[in-house]
C-alpha cells in the first residue's frame, strides 16, 4: 500500500484510533470509555457462552474471537485440535495474536506462542502484534512478544514503529503508558531515531504530544557518550 509523502499516520490515530479495524466479530467498536468498561469486564458469563456456542462451528471465527475476549480455555481447545488455527487472520489481517496483544491478555499471548504462532504477522497496514501492544500500553504482552523474537524496530506502512505507538499514547492515568517506554528505551537494539513517513522520530512525536517525553533522555544520554 502506496501513502502520499505528507501523510501522517498517527494524526490519523489521535482522530481516528477507535475505528483501527478488529473484525467483523469485535467487541471493540466504540470510544476509550467503552473500551474500558469493556476492560472491567461488563460482560455475563452466560454472554461469553451465548457467543461462543454461535461460532460454534466456525472455528477461525471462534479463535479469533476467544483471543480478543481472554478465554484461554477456548483458545487451548481449538489450537490443540488444529494447530494451523493459530495462522488465521481476519479481512484486516489481525490474527489471533494480534487480538490478543491489544486486549492485553498475556496467557493467551503465550498460549498461542507456543502452539506455533509467528511473533511477527502483518496486518495490511504492516501492524505486528507488538505495535498492537504498544499503541494501548500492554507492557506485559509487550516483554512476552519481545522474548519471542519480536520485531522491536519493525514499522508499519506508514513508518511507525512500536516506539512512535507507545510514545504516541497521551493517557498519563495509565502508568502502564510509562512503563512500556521504559520497556523499549531499555532494549540494546532499539533504533530510536527512525522516522515515520511523516518524518518525525519517536522521541520528537513525544516531545509535541505525549506526557513521558523526559523518559527518552535515557538514549539521548547514551548517544552523547557513544
Amino acid at each position: 500500500m502506496d501513502f502520499p509523502e505528507d501523510f501522517n499516520q498517527l494524526e490519523l490515530l489521535d482522530s481516528h484510533g477507535h475505528l483501527i479495524p478488529r473484525g467483523s466479530s469485535s467487541l471493540w467498536t466504540g470510544s476509550k470509555d467503552e473500551e474500558e468498561e469493556l476492560e472491567e469486564g461488563e460482560h455475563s458469563e452466560e454472554w461469553y457462552l451465548q457467543q461462543e456456542e454461535a461460532l460454534k462451528d466456525k472455528p477461525k471465527e471462534l479463535l479469533l474471537w476467544a483471543a480478543e475476549n481472554n478465554r484461554l480455555s477456548i483458545v487451548l481447545r481449538l489450537v490443540t485440535a488444529d494447530p494451523l488455527l493459530v495462522h488465521c487472520c481476519d479481512e484486516d489481517g489481525y490474527t489471533p495474536l494480534h487480538r490478543a496483544a491489544y486486549g492485553g491478555h498475556v496467557q493467551v499471548v503465550s498460549a498461542l506462542l507456543a502452539g506455533g504462532a509467528k511473533a511477527n504477522p502483518r496486518t495490511i497496514d504492516g501492524w505486528t502484534p507488538l505495535h498492537s501492544a504498544c499503541r494501548w500500553s500492554r507492557v506485559a504482552v509487550a516483554s512476552c512478544l519481545l522474548r519471542h523474537g519480536a520485531q522491536l524496530n519493525a514499522q508499519t506502512n506508514g513508518g511507525l514503529t512500536p516506539l512512535h505507538l507507545a510514545a504516541s499514547y497521551t493517557n498519563s492515568s495509565k502508568t502502564d503508558s510509562a512503563h512500556t517506554l521504559e520497556l523499549l528505551l531499555s532494549q540494546r537494539h532499539l533504533q530510536p531515531g527512525l522516522r515515520s513517513s511523516s518524518g518525525e522520530t519517536a522521541g520528537e512525536l513525544a516531545r509535541r504530544s505525549g506526557p513521558h517525553h523526559f523518559l527518552f533522555e535515557m538514549v539521548e544520554d547514551c548517544v552523547n557518550v557513544v
